[in-house]
């Protein structure tokens, strides 16, 4: 990957640099839109409450236009806005902008995202490719374990994002059927900078963030910025699980005719992963009851804690190694790019480059089984097996069965997953070239261009396996289990050391080059604007795997006597490893054509009607990697229609603005493919879907009032399960039938206060339609006052309710011992900030 990118690095600069040499003047081209918006923002303070979305828009499209002039779904929010939600993970920003259905509480990345009933089989974000600065940040958004906002931080840089829905997104970028989120930086257009001192009223963190913008000479202006924080987070783990911060750069050259912009990242940060916890899963499917038990809120705790771990395992070279639990998500991102655009001869050539390195460790524990103390001592020991602490401030202590121990009398079987990223590197390449066409009854906007990129996926997949309790703030500790003559069955609380069995014990060397070319045509004459895209993309996917679960004849379980005692302990007998000398090829190509045609009418200043079709489609990357699609004898994919799942849409609305008032409603109708995998890779899909709805924005902008109002309504369903016939006319889990919020706000001239509502109606937590989860709205509130000239204090209280929002559900049906796991929202934390302007 290395040697390919400095090549194309090498031969762009010296393609590119006698371009960059033309004559200076004072005045410059741009980016249009993300300046724009920064200009706008600068002139007002901080604290302004918030104002209509910006109407000029860029991505996804040809060329930056009026929103109304475009026959697109787009939303967008400023930065300024953005801040007043207080610095807090970029999913929980994006569930307060229209059309997007986004599952947070997993932490600050591996968040679920996905648009128009399109379905959330697994996690990341499949069918909507997540870019920064116009550019993807993993060309993939859904890799296994490593979705593409771990590489994605809020902080004071951000300038503002864009979402476009469906539409042009399928023919503008690669991988983006769905469609596209775009977080642009902040580029010195407004001289000036911030600094913010943030620290947790009811929760432990110590947050800075900085930034700063300006000119370094008439045709030079540059922008810094980024953060560093530190401490427990929103929830009981006893530990710093936020550690690290990021920081961004970027340079602006202008010239007579255009632009160059140089961009640097640096990103290393560590988060804590949260999963599925004890729940309490009672009542009737229809009408289920799920709660916390005593000792464990599934809104503040975590099985993570001090005593627990380290995570015991073979390593990636199959030497016994010991890595912390704390690790979480530790993302290493260094990145840099290019960005110019330049005025030729009538046409607007923009161009795109960046080069990534990306990398990390990635732990998380998730749940197998839990049960009381004789039920599940049984379960590993047999008939009169008992339990005894093996760590924490109880250690060696007999468990009696007939306690409640921590108030709910549990204990569990947890795995613990430590993925390590050797190289998530990609390097992507964007040059496009636009032009307007004066023709006698109207304009003719010509665009043509071409995207390559290269995605590294080395990864290795580590695991082991703790018997723990059900111990929350900070108290979980590891359990020992004996048979009845008090021989033990565990090693120190370790149950195994892998998955208790061979499977997901793997490692990936894949390497995919994608190049698309792209072009477009837009004619506009009178109020008419017609439109169409075409783009045709190839992959190459080269590499090898490694793993017993390819099920080519390689033994992954061998017994190791791993604390070097002489004794072979059951759990020793369980112990996985890679067998290198039976790995796999990844070897075939890939093609597809994605379009889109629509229609716009500007029937009046304030009013405009629009219709689109388009065809996208996503390539399958490693989702069909360990599956039978795959030929581990010469690595070919067995059948054309698994190399990409198509996505069509049908859509049509219209959008109205007028004297500080705006509402935009689409209509859309989704057809989709879906190769994946669920629940970490335990059940292989092969689906069909289809997906009705609306989807609609508004806001309200007078005196000091703003109130701005998002809601989607969806119908999906699973129109043919090729593996589970059963499934087929269910509805996919996870899909509710409203999203919806809403964000007002009053400016008081000192202060703004107000308050973002986000919900989300019911929906079942498997495909079998058994088992539904409630629908749950939360509450946030903020408010912004000035303190003196240049400097202000924010307070930002999330879920001030403190709701019990459930995201998932592990059972497919009220268990029968009411013992479950579920995933939930973060309860309720309070933080304050302090910021100077100057």
């Amino acid at each position: 990957m290395s040697k390919t990118a400095l090549l194309l690095v090498t031969s762009y600069f010296a393609l590119a640099a006698p371009a960059w040499a033309a004559t200076e003047s004072a005045a410059a081209s741009d980016s249009a839109t993300a300046e724009a918006v920064e200009a706008d923002a600068g002139q007002q303070d901080s604290g302004t409450a918030a104002k209509p979305p910006q109407e000029m828009f860029s991505t996804g499209v040809a060329k930056g236009r009026d929103r109304l002039d475009s026959a697109t779904s787009t939303s967008a929010l400023r930065g300024d806005d953005i801040t007043l939600l207080g610095p807090r993970p970029i999913g929980e920003v994006l569930r307060t902008m229209a059309g997007l259905r986004v599952a947070t509480s997993i932490g600050e990345g591996n968040n679920n995202y996905t648009v128009r009933g399109l379905p959330l089989a697994a996690g990341g974000s499949k069918y909507m490719q997540i870019q920064e600065d116009g550019l993807p940040l993993l060309e993939f958004a859904d890799l296994f374990n490593v979705g593409a906002d771990v590489y994605l931080r809020n902080d004071l840089t951000v300038n503002a994002i864009e979402t476009i829905r469906g539409g042009s997104a399928s023919t503008f970028a690669s991988n983006s059927p769905g469609g596209l989120i775009n977080i642009l930086s902040r580029t010195g257009d407004v001289e000036g900078g911030s600094v913010q001192l943030t620290t947790g009223i009811d929760f432990d963190t110590k947050r800075v963030d900085f930034t700063y913008g300006g000119r370094l000479g008439e045709n030079t202006r540059f922008h810094i910025g980024g953060f560093y924080r530190q401490g427990e987070g929103p929830r009981n783990n006893g530990f710093d699980g936020w550690k690290g911060g990021q920081v961004k750069f970027n340079i602006t050259r202008e010239f007579e005719n255009g632009y160059v912009r140089l961009y640097l990242k640096y990103l290393d940060d560590r988060s804590p992963t949260f999963a599925p916890y004890f729940a309490n899963i009672t009542g009737t499917n229809a009408n289920p009851r799920i709660r916390s038990f005593p000792g464990f809120d599934l809104r503040d705790d975590t099985i993570l804690s001090s005593f627990l771990g380290p995570v015991i395992t073979l390593d990636q070279n199959n030497q016994p190694a010991a890595f912390p639990v704390a690790t979480g998500q530790s993302a290493e991102s260094k990145s840099i790019g290019i960005e110019a655009q330049f005025e030729v001869a009538g046409w607007t050539i923009t161009e795109r480059m960046r080069y990534a390195a990306n990398g990390g460790d990635f732990s998380r524990g998730f749940p197998n089984t839990a049960n009381t103390v004789s039920a599940f001592a049984a379960g590993q020991g047999g008939v009169g097996a008992f339990a005894r602490y093996a760590n924490g401030p109880l250690a060696g202590q007999l468990i009696d069965p007939n306690a409640m121990i921590n108030g709910n009398g549990l204990l569990s079987l947890y795995f613990f997953s430590f993925v390590r990223a050797r190289s998530l590197d990609n390097f992507t390449n964007d040059i496009r070239a636009s032009k307007v066409w004066e023709l006698p009854d109207g304009k003719l906007t010509t665009t043509v261009g071409a995207y390559l990129a290269t995605q590294d996926l080395n990864t290795t997949w580590l695991h082991t396996a703790m018997n723990i309790d059900a111990n929350g703030n900070n108290g979980t500790a590891q359990v020992d289990i004996f048979n009845a003559a008090g021989q033990p069955q565990t090693l120190n609380g370790y149950f195994a050391f892998a998955r208790a069995t061979s499977l997901f014990r793997r490692a990936f060397d894949v390497n995919y080059k994608v190049f698309a070319p792209y072009g477009s045509v837009n004619y506009q004459f009178g109020k008419i604007a017609i439109g169409g895209s075409l783009r045709y993309d190839t992959g190459q996917v080269r590499g090898s795997l490694v793993g017993a679960d390819l099920n080519n004849g390689s033994v992954g379980l061998i017994t190791q006597d791993i604390n070097s005692d002489g004794v072979i302990n059951p759990a020793e007998r369980r112990v996985a490893f890679l067998p290198f000398d039976r790995s796999a090829p990844v070897n075939y190509n890939y093609g597809y054509l994605s379009y889109s045609a629509g229609i716009n009418y500007r029937a009046a200043e304030p009013f405009s009607l629009f219709a689109r079709y388009s065809k996208g489609a996503r390539a399958n990357a490693d989702k069909v990697l360990f599956t039978p699609l795959i030929n581990n004898a010469d690595g070919s994919i067995r059948s054309r229609t698994d190399e990409q799942d198509n996505v069509k849409q049908l859509e049509g609305g219209f959008k109205f603005r007028k004297d500080g008032l705006t509402f935009n409603a689409t209509a859309f109708r989704v057809t989709a493919a879906d190769h994946n995998v669920i629940n970490g890779a335990a059940n292989r899909t092969d689906r069909r879907y289809r997906a009705t709805g609306v989807e609609m924005e508004g806001g309200v902008h007078k005196g000091p009032f703003s109130l701005m109002i998002g809601a989607t309504y969806t119908k999906a369903k699973i129109t043919r399960d090729l593996l589970d016939p059963t499934l087929t006319g269910k509805e996919p889990r996870h899909q509710p039938d409203w999203t919806f919020f809403a964000t007002p706000s009053v400016d008081l001239g000192r202060a703004v206060i107000g308050a973002s509502i986000v919900g989300v109606t019911k929906s079942f937590s498997q495909d079998s339609n058994l088992l539904v989860m409630p629908g749950f709205t939360t509450v946030d509130l903020f408010g912004h006052v000035k303190l003196f000239n240049g400097g202000s204090l924010q307070i930002n209280a999330n879920n001030v309710f403190n709701t019990l929002g459930i995201f998932e559900v592990n059972q497919a049906s009220v268990p029968a011992n009411g013992i479950g796991f579920a995933r939930a929202i973060n309860g309720r934390t309070v933080s304050a900030s302090l910021r100077f302007d100057f």
